[in-house]
């Protein structure tokens, strides 16, 4: 049994239906044994006709008491069945189904499925599935729903799948050692995949969700660990200058750093002149002075005489990180270097013929710093910033550009530490968690449309006493098209009708890298009263006058990233204030204003952000380089991610290559998932 097999000879799909199950993902047995659910319908359990309840999804054992009768209506045709059962009588309807014309034969038991209407004690079910009374694919037990795609039925998913689990049939070889099955009560694989998709009931499900949940982050948390143990054991790091000092950068700051920078510096000099490769996850709340960390670390870097490499993924924040790191450095005699692609060929080529010949100390700069043609003397360190935007593949791709060089990543969506572990396993984490002392708490009010006018007369104050306001559009379904359309709409709405009097602009994603930066550059200098956005101010822009920042349909955002939106404003020394105008009256969406309004932690805020809406949409697991999860939920599984945690590290401590005969099977199932992916 090859489950490698091609999709297309599996019983019941052929050359009409492979292309549906390619859109879905499914090209292989395997692939199709592993579509897993995403729901569940009990219609195990029947229920009389006189039990039934308006708006409930019920299964009813009935006799047909008439042939199907076809009523036209408007264009279409309805068709009605009567039937009974010893407690009363029901209509079936269906509409534009005419081939059911001869299908129900009057006096035989039929088995029916579906929503129940009861109007004025006439109990009638509208396009219910059925079986006849002997049989049960449809009714009788639980049924899994699948995601779909168009022009693809459940039924037709659900018989290609039953095709699919009769060809493995029972012979799926195990991927976890007996001893891990036996330690944590779980069931072997071919129990698990079978009832994954059709338990006789709940409890099946349970038991077997559990298994493939621990497996599929079993098989994660073992392959980042050994990628962690790699790093570490291998002595061949970079071994930093002893003698230079971070201080020397410390005391030319116009502040004092805080009690959490300094600790983190201290993890960073410790690891910057140790053998091992540093490879450190630095993760700090908006604003709390992840770049200071950075400047101090590549300070050390080149007076240890190596280069480093900052990469921003905008060209507004890397120019913005050059002119930070600019202004310190120049004194200490370091020269730094910002490429990012709007220069030109001429200066380009300049650039990079003096970032070989190391004349170049520290290159900042976009994704533009991965390209081939750009090379280092001497790489010595690597710095990445908001590492949710760049996966293990591009930071170990800028790596390899030095010899084994240290890798310091920065990230300010804080990430609950358990989950951390899991997206960001193969690196040690530092935290820091508290904010510079002259930093004020952004007052944050959620209000709703009527609430305009006051919002906007609001605005007009703080303008009138000399400050700036953001203005951020909705999200429209990920369609840069729309969002396009409704930042310019927008801004006719400002400029025109609300506030004529004063400048107004926009900025969106599409337009070019010049005239964002143009723009940004204006509203910093104060020649914009108000700047209409999309979230590409999200990242990192200092514009320390502007202390308002409204929201439009707030309810549109997950909740780290109204976070990370409002920690554009409360950049100065005026009172700041993010207003979420949303709408909506659901219980969830007044839940995650109230918890906007109530506190400015970060970390307190993206536990709740994956409380109230799943792992799913809190980040894409795709973007960190490692595979999606087909099954688990980082959120609604953190107890089996704990003792997941648990697990991997004992094995690995025991074992670290998993080279022992018990390990086998984890090895291989590591080597099968990881490969593809993740140099291990």
């Amino acid at each position: 049994m090859e489950l490698s097999k091609d999709v297309k000879y599996i019983k019941g799909v052929g050359p009409s239906r492979v292309e549906l199950l390619n859109k879905l993902g499914i090209f292989t047995l395997q692939d199709l044994i592993t579509y897993y659910p995403r729901t569940y319908e009990d219609r195990s359990k029947p229920k009389s006709i006189a039990e039934c309840v308006h708006g409930d999804e019920v299964l009813i054992e009935v006799i047909a008491c008439s042939k199907v009768s076809d009523v036209r209506l408007q264009g279409k045709t309805m068709q009605k069945l009567l039937v009974r059962d010893e407690t009363g009588s029901a209509t079936i309807t269906w509409f534009n189904q005419s081939y059911l014309k001869n299908k129900f034969d009057i006096g035989k038991s039929y088995k029916f499925f579906g929503k129940v209407t009861n109007n004025f004690g006439k109990i009638t079910m509208i396009s219910p599935v059925f079986d006849e009374d002997d049989k049960s694919f449809n009714t009788g037990k639980i049924i899994p729903l699948y995601p779909l795609t168009y022009q693809l039925s459940q039924n037709v998913l659900r018989r290609i799948i039953e095709a699919g689990l009769q060809e493995v049939n029972g012979h799926l070889k195990e991927t976890l050692p007996e001893y891990l099955l036996k330690e944590y009560n779980l069931e072997g694989l071919n129990e698990a995949i079978q009832k994954i998709h059709f338990p006789a009931k709940f409890e099946d499900f349970n038991s077997a969700r559990k298994r493939l949940v621990f497996e599929e982050l079993l098989s994660t948390q073992l392959a980042l660990l050994q990628l962690k143990n790699n790093y570490q054991n291998g002595d061949n790091g970079i071994v930093f200058n002893k003698n230079v000092k971070m201080s020397d950068v410390i005391n030319k700051l116009p502040f004092r750093l805080t009690k959490a920078q300094l600790r983190v510096l201290e993890e960073i000099d410790r690891d910057m002149e140790s053998k091992k490769s540093m490879n450190r996850l630095l993760q700090g709340d908006v604003g709390s002075g992840k770049t200071v960390v950075a400047m101090c670390a590549a300070y050390k870097a080149v007076k240890s005489g190596y280069q480093a490499a900052i990469m921003s993924p905008t060209a507004i924040l890397a120019t913005q990180h050059f002119e930070n790191f600019q202004k310190i450095l120049e004194e200490l005699g370091i020269n730094c270097e910002l490429l990012i692609s709007g220069i030109t060929k001429k200066k380009k080529e300049e650039l990079l013929q003096r970032l070989a010949n190391g004349e170049i100390d520290i290159l900042i700069g976009t994704h533009a710093i991965i390209e081939e043609n750009v090379q280092f003397k001497n790489l010595g360190l690597v710095v990445t910033d908001e590492q949710h935007r760049f996966g293990v593949k591009q930071r170990t791709k800028i790596a390899e550009k030095g010899e084994n060089p240290d890798v310091l990543v920065m990230t300010a969506t804080p990430i609950p530490r358990t989950l951390a572990l899991i997206l960001y396993g193969d690196l040690d984490i530092s935290i820091i968690d508290e904010l510079p002392p002259n930093r004020k708490k952004v007052e944050t009010f959620a209000v709703n449309k009527n609430m305009t006018e006051r919002v906007n007369n609001f605005i007009e104050k703080q303008i009138q006493e000399g400050r700036q306001a953001y203005i951020v559009c909705p999200l429209v379904e990920e369609n840069e098209e729309l969002d396009l359309k409704s930042v310019e709409k927008l801004y006719e709405t400002y400029k025109k009708e609300i506030f004529p009097q004063y400048k107004v602009e926009y900025i969106h994603g599409k337009m070019k890298t010049k005239e964002k930066d143009d723009i940004m550059e204006k509203f910093k200098k104060g020649e914009i009263d108000i700047l209409i956005s999309t979230t590409v101010i999200e990242v990192g822009v200092d514009v320390p006058n502007s202390n308002i920042m409204v929201i439009e349909n707030a309810e549109r955002f997950g909740l780290a990233q109204l976070h990370q939106l409002r920690g554009r404003v409360g950049r100065g020394e005026y009172q700041s204030y993010c207003i979420l105008k949303y709408e909506g009256k659901s219980e969830t969406v007044r839940e995650r204003m109230k918890v906007m309004c109530s506190t400015n932690d970060g970390f307190v805020i993206s536990e709740k952000d994956l409380e109230l809406r799943g792992s799913g949409d809190f980040f894409g697991t795709m973007q960190h380089g490692l595979p999606e999860f087909k099954i688990a939920n980082l959120f609604e599984d953190m107890p089996i991610l704990k003792s997941v945690q648990s697990a991997a590290i004992k094995i690995l401590q025991e074992d670290p290559k998993l080279e022992k005969r018990d390990n086998f099977l984890l090895k291989e199932l590591v080597k099968d998932k990881f490969m593809k992916r993740i140099e291990i």
